[in-house]
C-alpha cells in the first residue's frame, strides 16, 4: 500500500483526489454458499459501524484537534454523532442553501482550485470497535458509501487514505492497521476541497458521513468485480448474455454460472473461461422476459468461484434485466419502440435528515412515482445509493444516472452566461478528478437494467474534458446512450451529448427545434419548474409526445422539495428555507420546487402531473369511450374498465368491464349510458381504469388513469322564480330588504352588500368589495408581477363607491353599486345584487375595459364569514385545487374540505387553494347552517375559500407570519390568470391564460341559505 504522509495541501490539490482508494467496482453482492445467494440476505461478511461515534466540531482547520487519530489521544469527553447523518442538522454549523453561487462567494475572493482557510468547517469522527469474529485472519476492508466533501481516514493512529467525491463510495483495505481487540477509527472530513468546486449543485450545503459506513471481508477467491452485457437480436426475442469477471486473492479452480428466470427455473448456464485475473462467461439464449418500465422482468444470474481444491469459495447473485436501449433513425428506442420520458428529476432528501435517506424513503419515493404514472427519473445531480438503482429494477423506472459534476457557479452569474473562468472547460489538469467521477460512478452502477442513459454532469457548460467523459462511457459501455445538457450553451464539442437536452426550453422554442430538420431528438432534462404554486400550461409540453416522435418527453424540476424541519421562536415545528438558519449568501425558497412536499405529502400539483403522464387515455362521449393504450410493451389486461353516470355530481349508474386493447392501439367502447340521463341537468360520464390486482406499488383498485364527459341534459321547462314576497326600506345610509325569514342589507357608506341574516343568523363578518388582486405566486414573483401588475393591488385596497341604486321589481328588489378604482379614471365596475322572495341574492359583477392597462390577475368579488363557517361541500372540479392552465387532472365531482385546507403547504405562502368550474359551494358551520354559492353550469365560476385574504397571504414569508384564523375569506371569480410553470424566474403565464384588462368582463352567482 502506498505510504504518504497525508498533508492538507491535498484539499486544493487538483492532483490528489484519492489516495489508497480501492478502484471502483460493480456494487454486487456476495455470499459463501447458494442458500445465502438466494435469499439476497444481508451479507455475512459485512459489519455495519453505523450509529454512535465520537465527534468534535471545528469551524475551520486551524482549530481542528490536529492528532485526534493517535492512539494516546483521549476523545471521552467529545460529543456524540449519528453516522450516517450531515453535521449541520445535528446541531453543529449550520445548514446553507445556495443555488448556483458557490457558498463562500461575498466572503471571499476565490478562484478554483483554491478553498478557504477560515470557512471550512471539520468534523473529527472517532469509531472504536473489535473486529467480529469471522473476520479475524482476514483481509478486512472499509467502506464509505457518501462523505462529503473530502476526508481522511485512520485506524489505530496509522494513516490509511483520503478521497473526493461527495457521491460515491470510497473503500480503503485496512488489514494491514487492524488488531485483534479494540480498534480505533479516525475520520476527519472537510466541508470545501477541490471537489467543492466541482459539487455547485442546488442543493443544501451540508458535510459529514451521509451514507453508510461498513466492514467488509473477502474470501481467499473473490469476485471484485462484474459487469453483466446484455444484447437482443434484431427481432427483440433472443439474447446473448456476456459476463466479464475480475478475480482477486488465490488463482480459482473454475468459474460457473447458472442464469435463472423468476420462477427459479435454470434457463443458462455453463462454465466461464478463466483468464490471468478473472473469468469471462457467454450464452445465447433463444427467446427471453425483457425489462421495460412497464414489465420489469428481472432474471437472476448465479456465479459460482472454486478453488483450487474443488471447494465452492464465493457466490455472487446478480439481477438480470435483457432490454436494448439505442438509437436508430434519430430517435431513442427501447426494446425496439419509441420511447417517451415521463420523468422527473430527484433529489435524495428527507426533511429531518437532509440527504441522509432511508430505505422506508426510497420505497415511498418509487411506489408514489409509479402511482403517478412517472415513468422515469434523473439522479439530480449526482449518483444516488446504490438501493436507489436496485428498486428502479425491480418496480420499473428508467434511469438517467448522472454524475457529480456541477460548476454552476463558475460560468453563470446574475442569470447571464459569462464563461471567463468556467471550469472544468479545456483545461487538461481537470481531466482526472472529473474522469475519476465518471469511473466511480459507472463501475459502481453498470449493472442495472434500469440505467439507461449516462449522464455526464449538470450545468458545466461545455469543453473537452466533458466530452472526454463522454467518450469514455461510449467505450466502456457502447450499451447506454450518454446526456448532457450544458453543450446547449457551448456548442465546441456538441457530440458530447447523443440527445439534445435543454432546460426549461418554452413550448415554442422546442418546436422551432424539431421544425429545424434536427439531427438529434429532443428531450427536456428540466421543465415545468414546480416551485410553489406552478406546473401550469404542462399540457402544452405533453402535447408534442404526439405531434412530434423526435420530441421524446422530459423530466419535471423537481420531485421534492427540500425544505427543513425547524422550530420557530415558540417550539412549533415549520419548514425552513434558505436564509432561516442565518446563512448568506442564500438563495431563500428556490430550495421548494417539488410536486411533492418534504414530509412527503403530496403537493396539489401531482393531481396535473398524474393525468398528464397517463399511459392509457381515455376519451368518453355521450355513447361510450375510446380507448388509447401508449403502453409500448403492456396490454389493458391488467386494468378494469370502471364506468360511471352522475347527474349534478351524484352517481346514478356504475359498471365495470374487462377490455383488451394491445399496446399502441386504441378501442371504442359503446356504453348506451346516455339512456341514465332522463332528468333535466348536468350528467358527467366517467370512466377509470384501476389495477385488477394488487403490485409492488399499489393496491387493486388503484386508479391509473380517467376520462370524463360533461354533457347538460335540457329539456322543455318553464322558468321558476323564487317565490315569497319581499319589502325593501331605502334609508338615508342603507337600503334593507326584507322577507319571510331573512334580512339584506346594503350600506351606501360602505358601498357593499353588507349583512345577510338568515333565521336570525348573521352571516356577512366584512362587506364585499371587488377584488383585483391575488397573492402572488412563486412564479408571479419571478416575472416581478407585484412591478408589472401591482396598480392592481393598489385598486383592490379600496375601491370608491359613486353610486348606490334601488330598482325594485314585482319578485325581486336590485341593488346596484359603481365603483372607481384608482389605476385609470375610466374603469368602472358595477356590482348588482338582486334579492328574491326566498332570500336568494343573484350577484352580477361586470367591469368595463380600458385600453393601456396591464393585464389583471383576477376579476373578483371577496368577502368574510366568520371562521364558524369553514366546512365545505363543492360541485366543482377538484378535488385538489386548480386553475385554467392546470385543470386537466382536476374533474367535475362532489367533495368536501374545510376553508384550512385550501391553504396549500407552499413554503412561502402565496394564492392557492383555487377550484374553477365551481357550479355550487356549501359554506357551512358545524350544525351544517350557512350559504351556497352557485353559478349557472353553462358559465361556472371560480372560487377560493380560504382563512386568509389574499393581502395577509401576500405579506407572510412564512406560515406561521400568518394572523390567526379569524373569518373565512369568500372569493368568487369570473376569472383568475394562470400560475404557469414554464419556469420561476421569468417566464409568464401562456397569453390564452392571461386576462387583458381592455376587454368587459361580466359574470354571476348565486347566495343562498343553507
Amino acid at each position: 500500500m502506498e505510504q504518504l504522509k497525508p498533508t492538507l495541501a491535498w484539499l486544493s490539490d487538483l492532483n490528489v483526489f484519492a489516495v489508497n482508494r480501492v478502484p471502483a467496482h460493480s456494487d454486487h453482492r456476495y455470499y459463501t454458499s447458494k442458500e445465502e445467494a438466494q435469499s439476497f440476505a444481508s451479507m455475512s461478511m459485512r459489519h455495519s459501524l453505523n450509529g454512535t461515534w465520537k465527534f468534535h466540531y471545528a469551524i475551520n482547520p486551524a482549530s481542528r484537534p490536529a492528532e485526534f487519530y493517535s492512539k494516546e489521544f483521549s476523545c471521552e469527553a467529545w460529543n456524540e454523532i449519528q453516522v450516517p447523518g450531515h453535521i449541520q442538522l445535528q446541531g453543529f454549523g449550520a445548514p446553507q442553501y445556495v443555488n448556483t453561487q458557490y457558498p463562500w462567494d461575498g466572503h471571499e475572493e476565490l478562484r478554483p482550485p483554491a478553498i478557504s482557510e477560515e470557512f471550512n468547517a471539520v468534523g473529527s469522527y472517532v469509531k472504536h470497535f473489535e473486529l467480529p469474529e469471522s473476520m479475524q485472519d482476514c483481509p478486512v476492508f472499509i467502506s464509505f458509501q457518501g462523505v462529503e466533501s473530502a476526508f481522511y481516514v485512520w485506524l489505530n493512529g496509522q494513516f490509511v487514505g483520503y478521497s473526493e467525491d461527495s457521491f460515491t463510495p470510497a473503500e480503503f483495505d485496512l488489514t494491514p492497521f487492524v488488531q485483534a481487540g479494540a480498534n480505533k477509527l479516525a475520520v476527519e472530513v472537510y466541508q470545501r476541497s477541490t471537489g467543492s468546486w466541482l459539487e455547485d449543485q442546488d442543493f443544501w450545503r451540508f458535510s459529514g458521513i451521509f451514507r453508510d459506513v461498513y466492514l467488509y471481508t473477502v474470501p481467499e477467491v473473490h469476485i471484485q468485480d462484474i459487469f453483466v452485457r446484455t444484447d437482443l437480436d434484431a427481432a427483440y426475442k433472443g439474447a446473448n448474455l456476456s459476463v466479464d469477471i475480475k478475480l482477486t486473492g488465490k488463482p480459482a479452480g473454475k468459474v460457473e454460472y447458472e442464469l435463472c428466470d423468476r420462477s427459479g427455473i435454470v434457463v443458462a448456464s455453463g462454465e466461464a473461461v478463466l483468464s490471468a485475473d478473472g473469468a469471462q462467461a457467454q450464452s445465447s439464449l433463444e427467446q427471453v422476459e425483457l425489462w421495460s418500465a412497464e414489465q420489469p422482468y428481472l432474471y437472476t444470474l448465479f456465479i459460482q468461484v472454486y478453488d483450487e481444491a474443488g471447494q465452492l469459495a464465493q457466490v455472487v447473485p446478480q439481477k438480470v434485466g435483457f432490454r436494448k436501449f439505442e438509437m436508430i433513425d434519430k430517435l431513442m428506442l427501447i426494446n425496439g419502440k419509441r420511447i417517451v420520458f415521463k420523468g422527473v428529476n430527484r433529489h435524495e432528501f428527507n426533511c429531518r435528515s437532509g440527504r441522509a435517506v432511508t430505505r422506508q424513503d426510497m420505497l415511498w419515493d418509487i411506489q408514489t412515482m409509479k402511482q403517478n404514472n412517472i415513468n422515469a427519473v434523473r439522479t439530480s445531480h449526482y449518483p444516488n445509493q446504490s438501493l436507489w438503482y436496485e428498486l428502479c429494477d425491480e418496480y420499473g423506472l428508467y434511469v438517467i444516472d448522472e454524475m457529480n459534476l456541477e460548476t454552476h457557479g463558475s460560468w453563470q452569474k446574475l442569470g447571464d452566461v459569462d464563461p471567463s473562468w468556467a471550469i472544468p472547460g479545456n483545461l487538461p489538469e481537470w481531466q482526472p478528478i472529473v474522469m475519476d467521477r465518471a469511473v466511480s460512478m459507472l463501475e459502481r452502477d453498470k449493472n442495472h437494467p434500469a440505467i439507461i442513459i449516462w449522464s455526464c454532469g449538470n450545468e458545466s457548460y461545455g469543453g473537452e474534458v466533458i466530452y472526454n467523459v463522454s467518450e469514455y462511457f461510449r467505450k466502456t459501455d457502447p450499451s447506454r446512450l450518454v446526456h448532457y445538457e450544458g453543450i446547449f450553451h457551448d456548442r465546441s464539442f456538441n457530440d458530447t451529448s447523443d440527445m439534445e437536452s435543454r432546460m426549461y426550453a418554452k413550448p415554442v422554442d422546442i418546436e422551432a427545434y424539431l421544425n429545424d430538420n434536427p439531427s438529434k431528438p429532443f428531450i427536456n432534462c428540466e421543465y415545468i419548474h414546480a416551485m410553489g404554486n406552478s406546473v401550469g400550461g404542462m399540457h402544452k409540453y405533453t402535447e408534442l409526445e404526439q405531434k412530434y416522435q423526435m420530441y421524446q418527453g422530459g423530466f419535471i424540476w423537481d420531485f421534492i422539495d427540500q425544505t427543513i424541519l425547524k422550530k420557530d421562536r415558540y417550539g412549533k415545528e415549520f419548514m425552513a428555507y434558505g436564509g432561516d438558519f442565518g446563512d448568506r449568501p442564500t438563495d431563500y425558497n428556490f430550495v421548494a420546487n417539488g410536486i411533492v412536499c418534504a414530509d412527503r405529502t403530496l403537493s396539489p400539483k401531482m393531481q396535473e402531473v398524474k393525468f398528464l403522464y397517463q399511459n392509457v387515455k381515455l376519451v368518453p362521449d355521450q355513447a361510450g369511450v375510446k380507448i388509447t393504450n401508449e403502453n409500448l410493451f403492456i396490454d389493458t389486461a391488467g386494468y378494469v374498465l370502471e364506468y360511471s353516470v352522475c347527474h349534478e355530481g351524484h352517481q346514478v349508474y356504475v359498471g365495470q368491464m374487462d377490455v383488451g386493447v394491445a399496446p399502441g392501439e386504441e378501442q371504442y367502447i359503446e356504453l348506451n349510458w346516455k339512456q341514465y340521463a332522463d332528468a333535466e341537468g348536468e350528467y358527467t360520464f366517467n370512466t377509470s381504469m384501476k389495477l385488477k390486482s394488487s403490485t409492488l406499488w399499489a393496491q387493486a383498485g388503484h386508479e391509473v388513469a380517467f376520462g370524463q364527459n360533461v354533457f347538460e341534459q335540457k329539456l322543455e321547462k318553464a322558468n321558476t322564480v323564487p317565490r315569497g314576497s319581499i319589502r325593501a326600506a331605502q334609508g338615508d345610509v342603507n337600503i334593507g330588504v326584507k322577507g319571510e325569514g331573512f334580512s339584506i342589507q346594503f350600506s351606501k357608506m360602505a358601498g357593499s352588500l353588507t349583512s345577510v341574516n338568515y333565521e336570525g343568523q348573521e352571516l356577512i363578518a366584512h362587506p364585499v368589495y371587488p377584488l383585483f388582486w391575488r397573492a402572488t405566486t412563486d412564479n408571479d414573483r419571478g416575472t416581478v408581477m407585484g412591478f408589472d401588475l401591482g396598480a392592481w393591488y393598489g385598486a383592490s385596497l379600496k375601491p370608491k363607491c359613486i353610486d348606490a341604486a334601488l330598482v325594485e321589481e314585482a319578485d325581486h328588489a336590485t341593488i346596484t353599486f359603481t365603483y372607481l378604482v384608482n389605476i385609470h379614471p375610466d374603469v368602472r365596475v358595477q356590482v348588482a345584487y338582486s334579492v328574491y322572495g326566498d332570500g336568494s341574492i343573484q350577484v352580477k359583477p361586470s367591469y368595463h375595459g380600458v385600453q393601456g392597462l396591464p393585464d389583471m390577475p383576477i376579476f373578483a368579488v371577496s368577502f368574510k364569514l366568520s371562521a364558524d363557517y369553514h366546512k365545505l361541500d363543492w360541485y366543482a372540479l377538484g378535488p385538489e385545487e386548480n386553475y385554467i392552465d392546470r385543470c386537466h387532472g382536476a374533474r367535475l365531482c362532489t367533495f368536501q374540505n374545510e376553508a384550512a385546507d385550501n391553504v396549500s403547504p407552499y413554503i412561502v405562502p402565496q394564492e392557492s387553494g383555487n377550484r374553477i368550474g365551481v357550479r355550487r359551494v356549501n359554506i357551512t358551520n358545524q350544525a351544517g347552517r350557512g350559504i351556497q354559492i352557485s353559478a349557472p353550469t353553462s358559465a361556472p365560476v371560480e372560487c377560493n375559500i380560504s382563512p386568509y385574504t389574499a393581502f395577509e397571504l401576500e405579506q407572510a414569508m412564512h406560515p406561521y407570519e400568518l394572523p390567526q384564523v379569524h373569518y373565512t375569506v369568500v372569493t368568487v371569480a369570473v376569472r383568475q390568470m394562470g400560475v404557469g410553470g414554464d419556469d420561476s424566474w421569468g417566464a409568464p403565464v401562456h397569453e390564452e391564460y392571461r386576462i387583458k384588462s381592455d376587454q368587459d368582463l361580466a359574470y354571476e352567482f348565486w347566495i343562498r341559505k343553507v
